[in-house]
Order: C-alpha cells, then sequence, then structure tokens
C-alpha cells in the first residue's frame, strides 16, 4: 500500500503501537479531551480508523469538570491531564499505562479486544512517560522519568512497584532543554532496547537508543536520529519501533507541525550489528497490508445533530462534560449554569480535531434562547483561541469576531454587526499559514469572509493541537441555550 507522511495530518502526539495478529493499534495522548486515551486501528500502519477510547472519565477532580474552587489553582487542566500512554498486549490482554498530570496518578486498563471494554485496575506510583515491557520470564518493567530514565519491575498484575525487584537508573541527561524522556521499551535479538528523545540547544528533537544484556543493565547508546520532514527544521521524533507484517521495521513517531498539533510519522529502520538505523524521513510510503481491500472510516465526520441517533465517538468534549446540560434533539442544545468571559470557559464545549493541510467547518447556530450577554457559536479551540459567535444584547443579536491576541494576551474583537436573519457560520483553516478565516452566510445566500484571518498559534498553554468547537456560555446571566444544526465538516488531503 502506498501513503503519505504525515501518516494522520492531526494531532496524535506521543503515540505507541503494538501489532497483534494483522491488526495494528496506536494509542494517543489526549489531555483534557473526555472520551480519552483514543486508540486507532490500522492494517498498513499509514491509514487509520478509529477503534475505541479507554475511559469516557476519570472522575478524578472537579478541575477535571471545570469545577475547581480553590483560587490558588485555575478552574481547568489545560496543559495537562492524560498524557503518552504505554499500549502493549502480553499474549491474552491489552493494556494501557498512562499517568494524568494534573492528579499525579498513574492509570492502568485492561481489556480483551482493542475495541473495548476496557476496565480500569489499581495501580501505585507515578511513571511518568511509561514504556512497559512484557518480558519472556513474565516479569514486568516499565521504563519512566525525564532526565534520569529509570527501569523498574512492576508486580505482575501492575498494581505497583515489585518489592526486591529491578529499579536502576538507565540513563541520566543533564541537557538545559529536554532531558531524555519519552521512554518505549523491547526485548529483540537478545538485547533489551530503550528508545527515548531528548532535545539539545540548537538542535531539533532527536531519538536516541539505549541497549543491554539484561533489564537492570548497564545501558549504552546515545542519539542515532536527528532528521526533519516537510522542512519545518522540527525532528520527528517520541515514539517506539513496531515490526510490520513482512518482518520489516519502521518507527512510529511524532512532529511538532504548528498550530494543527503534534501529528503521527513513519520512519522505516532496519537493524545493523545490533542498533537501529534510519537513512531518511520519506514523504512517499510504501508498505505491506494485510489487508488491502479494507475501506477506512474517516477520522473526522460531518452530521446534522438531529438526534436521529448518537453522536460518533469523533466528537470529544472539552473537559469533562456536564450531560443535564446538552440534548440532542432536533440539533444540540447546549445550556449554561454559570460565568464564563470565552470559549476556552465554556463548559460542554464539543470539539473534533482539525485536519491539515486545510479543513473546513460550519454549523448553523439558532439564537432564539439566547439570554442577554451569551454567546454561541463556532471557535478555534486554542489558548490563543479565535471564535464566531452569535451574541444577544439589549439591542437584539449580533455577530462577533474574536480571538486571543498571542503576544499581548488581550482578548480583541475583530468584527461585529448586527445580526441578519441567516446564522450559519463558518471557519476555513489553513495549516500551512495557521490561520483561520470566518464566513457568514448573508441574506442572498451568499458566503462572505468576516473579520481578517486570525492567526493560531501552538503553545504548552493547552499543549494541544487546533480544535473545531461548537460552544456555548453566558457572561451575565446563567440559564440561556442555543441550539445547532447541519455540522459540515470537509478536509483537504494531500494526494499519493
Amino acid at each position: 500500500m502506498k501513503g503519505l507522511n504525515p501518516v494522520i495530518h492531526a494531532d496524535f502526539p506521543d503515540p505507541d503501537v503494538v501489532r497483534v495478529g494483522d491488526t495494528y493499534y496506536m494509542s494517543s495522548t489526549s489531555m483534557h479531551m473526555f472520551p480519552g486515551c483514543q486508540v486507532l486501528r490500522s492494517y498498513d500502519l499509514m491509514h487509520w480508523e478509529h477503534c475505541a477510547y479507554v475511559y469516557e472519565t476519570l472522575g478524578e477532580t472537579a478541575r477535571q469538570r471545570m469545577e475547581g474552587n480553590d483560587p490558588a489553582k485555575p478552574r481547568h487542566i489545560y496543559g495537562k491531564g492524560m498524557w503518552a500512554s504505554s499500549l502493549k498486549h502480553d499474549g491474552q490482554l491489552f493494556h494501557v499505562v498512562f499517568t494524568s498530570n494534573d492528579t499525579g496518578h498513574s492509570y492502568h486498563f485492561t481489556a480483551d479486544a482493542a475495541e473495548g471494554p476496557w476496565t480500569r485496575q489499581p495501580m501505585e506510583g507515578f511513571w511518568y512517560d511509561p514504556g512497559l515491557l512484557f518480558d519472556t520470564d513474565g516479569r514486568v518493567y516499565v521504563a519512566h522519568g525525564n532526565r534520569t530514565v529509570r527501569v523498574t519491575e512492576l508486580t505482575a498484575d501492575l498494581s505497583r512497584k515489585k518489592e526486591g525487584g529491578t529499579d536502576v537508573i538507565a540513563v541520566v541527561d543533564g541537557n538545559p532543554r529536554l532531558g531524555w524522556e519519552g521512554s518505549h521499551f523491547i526485548r529483540h535479538d537478545g538485547w533489551y532496547y530503550l528508545f527515548c528523545i531528548h532535545w539539545e540547544p540548537e538542535h531539533m528533537r532527536a531519538m536516541g537508543c539505549f541497549r543491554a544484556r539484561q533489564p537492570e543493565g548497564p545501558y549504552e547508546g546515545g542519539p542515532f536520529m536527528e532528521l526533519d520532514l516537510d522542512g519545518r527544521n522540527a525532528g520527528v521524533a517520541q515514539g517506539g519501533p513496531v515490526q510490520l507484517h513482512d518482518g520489516s521495521w519502521a518507527l512510529f513517531l511524532f512532529q511538532d507541525h504548528g498550530a494543527v498539533g503534534r501529528i503521527p510519522v513513519v520512519v522505516p529502520m532496519r537493524w545493523a550489528d545490533g542498533w537501529p538505523v534510519v537513512d531518511e524521513v520519506p514523504k512517499a510510503l510504501e508498505l505491506p497490508s494485510s489487508r488491502p481491500e479494507h475501506e477506512y472510516a474517516p477520522l473526522y465526520e460531518e452530521t446534522d445533530l438531529t438526534g436521529c441517533k448518537p453522536l460518533s465517538p469523533l466528537w470529544q468534549w472539552n473537559h469533562e462534560p456536564h450531560p443535564e446540560l446538552t440534548e440532542l434533539s432536533g440539533g444540540l442544545s447546549i445550556t449554561t449554569d454559570r460565568l464564563a468571559s470565552d470559549c476556552t470557559e465554556a463548559i460542554n464545549t464539543l470539539t473534533q480535531r482539525c485536519f491539515g493541510p486545510a479543513c473546513e467547518a460550519g454549523v448553523c447556530v439558532h439564537p432564539e434562547d439566547l439570554n442577554i450577554g451569551d454567546h454561541a457559536g463556532i471557535c478555534a479551540l486554542m489558548g490563543c483561541f479565535a471564535q464566531l459567535s452569535v451574541t444577544r444584547r439589549e439591542d437584539g443579536l449580533y455577530i462577533a469576531c474574536t480571538r486571543r491576541d498571542a503576544e499581548s494576551g488581550n482578548v480583541v474583537t475583530e468584527a461585529e454587526e448586527p445580526l441578519g436573519s441567516v446564522c450559519r457560520l463558518r471557519a476555513r483553516f489553513d495549516f500551512v499559514r495557521d490561520a483561520v478565516q470566518f464566513v457568514v452566510l448573508d441574506a442572498e445566500g451568499g458566503w462572505r469572509e468576516f473579520g481578517p484571518p486570525c492567526q493560531l498559534v501552538y503553545r504548552l498553554d493547552h499543549f494541544m493541537g487546533c480544535r473545531i468547537g461548537l460552544f456555548m456560555y453566558s457572561t451575565r446571566k446563567p440559564g440561556g441555550t442555543a441550539r445547532f444544526t447541519g455540522f459540515r465538516y470537509q478536509v483537504k488531503e494531500e494526494s499519493v
């Protein structure tokens, strides 16, 4: 089968891939989105479709529901939440282990099949960027940490550190930018291999490999790959090796790609003298498929939102949802029960990933039940957000384009005017220029640009690629309702 890098032009960071039989499965970081820890499925490592979510909610903290009441902490978990999962199969069960960086806990889920259901199991400790290894003798290890990467033996059920078991420092890195982390741990041809990333000053992200004859070390090795894709001067890194159906090998990694996020990239790899070797990050790929006739379902969806069928699993909520304030009947209705200042503070914002190099999404907003001070519309959801909203004021309905400026942090109104008779909104995303242009449908049935293009900037405050969001919030009085119908979504994809 033929494909292109990036294999998915969307935010699927920190990927971990396992092949079971003829099928590849991938888990990825989902941060503050719920349901979380999405698992994808593929038969050729290049084309992917939704398989399952590991959890609906974690139910751990009020902040995950945007209900934090500690004045010393934010009410949200932006930039935190679920990070860097390790997805493995022990011959009988699937295992996922990850940390949630707002709780400081590690989480372990198991399933008979990747499609679920997934069951949470007890787990102690905080295994940062975990890399699980189920050894051939039945012992279980986790590689974990930043700058100082350790290999720690766990009990057979993964519930805790094994008393008297292996617990050693494998790698130490004191560079001032980003030390070794993102561990992936495998056994191959009599060696134990630890794949990590680091990021030295004046360099791109780089992949490293360390090996030892036994889990407790000693480990030898260092960087072996510092390569770019598409001339972005952003190293393709973090991930691990996977053996393909034909016996060949590849690295499944990601690259920072601006506002669209951190995107998955496949890099062919071979072994030479017991070490991984990579020649290049190819734009074009040709890899074997176990099911070449399979038609993959898209990773995005458009829908009328009428309630005739449940929401597609391709939708995720920004933070844990408040289902008592939403209804899917004749459209998606969102009611408020608190005040907010912009779309990043709104509860029950429904999202899908943006896709590059360009995509366009639109929705019809029904504003009849908005209160004065309410805003409802479509947004580019990130720290430096941009939103197009319908708002009710004392003298009627208006439409407004606002954004958060990346340099000043101020919220800027780019355009506003009284609303006409039609309220159909669109957002046109360009991830070559990292910008969104909002457009509206005028009374004559034509589309016109509304406000200037809004710059989209990836930052660590959200640590996530841009999302399309349908939002509703109140600034003066809770209790208003907005209804959304006719969501449309098109993606401009690169051709093979």
